[in-house]
């Protein structure tokens, strides 16, 4: 395991077929249904029953005490199970210029898509909101679990990500108050497959994020839950992704064109976030489209975020049927 911000991080682990949520300290796993009672809880417990009481959870987290399980002997799942997925799309500034440069035109200049997206970002900044769209709870994987890299496309691209964990029920908040109903962050990779993001048989529609984004194991999570107040500023995280231990993604979440709170803003105005909801902030610049190297059968993603952990996903082609 990764150094964690803070003392402790909350995962969801299976010991045989029994899953349960746990209190992570370094390498050990306190069970928390055995502190249900001290956590004025009924088990069993979930890292969503935690989220829906946050404020009140987490300091009597910080208290418990007991047995432990090592974690080498534990099975790693989704830390949580989300209501709503909401994703932020083009939302690094480096990125953005990278994707348009590789979808340009063949009589555009690589300069000229270059000044035109900087220029356009600068406007989004000035008068624009994130962009966002939903993602299916469906798609989410454990953070080591294999990724079936379905037969119907050889297009399939990593997309490594913050994503704020909900706490307190948010609905129309502003960005000033966003941050308060932020219980946690954790590790997402979107997972896209590229070649169905535009629809050639209706080009007017524009993206098509449900066939492009959200077969199984399309959202490998955590693998922990980081409490917010652990980190003492989102906006300065490192987000690395290596393929085969090769660094494809290195960058700052400073890079991102919205931050944290006005993305969690933007996608509390049309629809209320529950406790245990993920908002994606979008991925950084350095996926497969920009290196010209899209996913394969066998290839291993490694994925870190200052403070938050490590997910390990091995890619493997779909069997024939």
């Amino acid at each position: 395991m990764s150094e964690i911000l803070g003392s402790l991080a909350l995962g969801t682990f299976a010991s045989g077929s029994r899953a349960f949520a746990g209190l992570v300290r370094g390498d050990r796993v306190l069970e928390l249904d055995a502190h249900a009672a001290a956590l004025g809880l009924t088990a069993p417990i979930t890292t969503r029953d935690l989220l829906a009481d946050w404020d009140r959870v987490l300091p009597l987290l910080e208290a418990l005490d007991g047995p432990t399980i090592g974690l080498s002997d534990l099975r790693v799942l989704p830390p949580v199970r989300p209501r709503q997925i909401l994703q932020s799309g083009a939302n690094y500034r480096t990125h953005v210029i990278d994707l348009a440069v590789a979808h340009r035109g063949p009589d555009d200049s690589e300069e000229q898509v270059r000044a035109a997206t900087a220029a356009m970002m600068d406007a989004r900044i000035a008068n624009g909101t994130p962009y966002l769209f939903i993602g299916l709870p469906s798609a989410i994987a454990g953070p080591h679990d294999d990724l079936v890299l379905p037969g119907y496309s050889d297009r399939h691209d990593w997309e490594l990500e913050l994503a704020a964990v909900i706490g307190a029920p948010a609905y129309r908040v502003d960005r000033d108050r966003a941050l308060r109903h932020v219980a946690a962050y954790t590790i997402v990779n979107d997972i896209t497959t590229r070649d169905l993001v535009f629809r050639r048989d209706m080009p007017e529609i524009g993206t098509d994020w449900y066939r492009s984004k959200n077969a199984p194991g399309f959202l490998p999570l955590g693998p922990w839950l980081v409490p917010a107040a652990h980190v003492p500023d989102p906006m300065n995280l490192r987000v690395t992704l290596t393929l085969n231990g090769d660094v494809m993604q290195d960058e700052s979440t400073k890079d991102m064109i919205f931050d944290v709170a006005a993305v969690v803003a933007a996608a509390s105005q049309i629809t209320p976030l529950h406790p245990g909801d993920l908002v994606l902030t979008g991925s950084p610049a350095g996926n497969g489209m920009h290196h010209g190297r899209l996913l394969r059968d066998g290839d291993v993603m490694t994925g870190a975020i200052t403070g938050l952990g490590t997910q390990r996903v091995r890619c493997v082609a779909e069997s024939a049927a």
